[in-house]
């Protein structure tokens, strides 16, 4: 029987009952990890599934330190190690900056970036207790490019490369090594769904969305998150023991700038 990659080893997912970061504890699941995850909305439609694969549940709110921290603390606690993190909660915010509330600059941020340091931070106190570990941070190709439509989700997602690539040169002599995805457009995701179900005309809508990634649009189809949390296992995993600060665009090719024809 083949060996799987993450037997005997533990996992954190936040943002873990639906999307990518569903995706990846089912992925680490099945590849052997001892998963914990936690969301702001569990759901009972995992129920099965999840007891099925062993994977511990918590509802909490990333912005709050103390979810992240007793996240952390309770999986060493049960298992005695924590060898991969993936800061995956992330929420949308699609407004020009002259409708931008301080409400919406602390929600998006709070979420998106503070949510992010506190996994980081308390992932590393942790890994730092044994031989090192993994952090993956689910940024955007928002993250690499700015985008004229969500000005404060961009601005977050670039936050969140510059805090990964900042926290991989901090310790890299540790063996901790921090990663970040960048993806984009991913269907079947709570906040491509919420999206969708805002649009005037979800048919056009969906159609600009693949369109706008050249090779979304030569498969016509958008990303699935099964897709990101593949990178998000492969950069967790013995195969990129040397890869670290890196942002790992999995957009088809919208990062790269203006496509052929356009």
């Amino acid at each position: 029987m083949e060996a799987k990659r993450f037997s005997g080893q533990t996992a954190v997912v936040t943002g873990g009952e639906s999307g990518i970061g569903r995706a990846t504890a089912v992925l680490f699941a099945n590849e052997g990890a001892k998963v914990y995850l936690t969301d702001l909305r569990p759901l009972s439609e995992n129920d099965l599934l999840y007891d099925k694969l062993g994977v511990n549940r918590s509802t909490g709110d990333v912005r709050q330190e103390e979810t992240v921290k007793e996240l952390a603390e309770r999986a060493v606690s049960e298992t005695g190690r924590l060898d991969h993190f993936v800061n995956n909660a992330g929420v949308g915010m699609v407004k020009p900056v002259t409708e931008v509330t301080e409400d919406d600059w602390d929600f998006c941020i709070g979420v998106n970036l503070k949510g992010a340091f506190f996994g980081c931070k308390h992932a590393i106190k942790q890994m730092l207790k044994n031989e090192g570990g993994s952090i993956v941070n689910v940024a955007s190709n928002a993250g690499l490019l700015p985008r004229a439509h969500d000005p404060l989700y961009s601005t977050s997602k670039q936050a969140v490369v510059g805090m990964t690539k900042s926290l991989a040169l901090c310790h890299a002599k540790d063996r901790i090594r921090i990663n970040a995805v960048c993806p984009g457009p991913v269907g079947n995701t709570g906040m491509m769904d919420d999206d969708i179900e805002k649009a005037v005309d979800s048919d056009q809508f969906i159609h600009n969305v693949i369109n706008a990634s050249p090779g979304a649009a030569a498969w016509n189809r958008m990303i699935t998150p099964e897709e990101v949390a593949e990178s998000i296992a492969w950069l967790c995993s013995d195969a990129a023991l040397m890869v670290t600060g890196t942002m790992l665009a999995i957009d088809g090719g919208k990062s790269l700038g203006v496509p052929p024809g356009s």
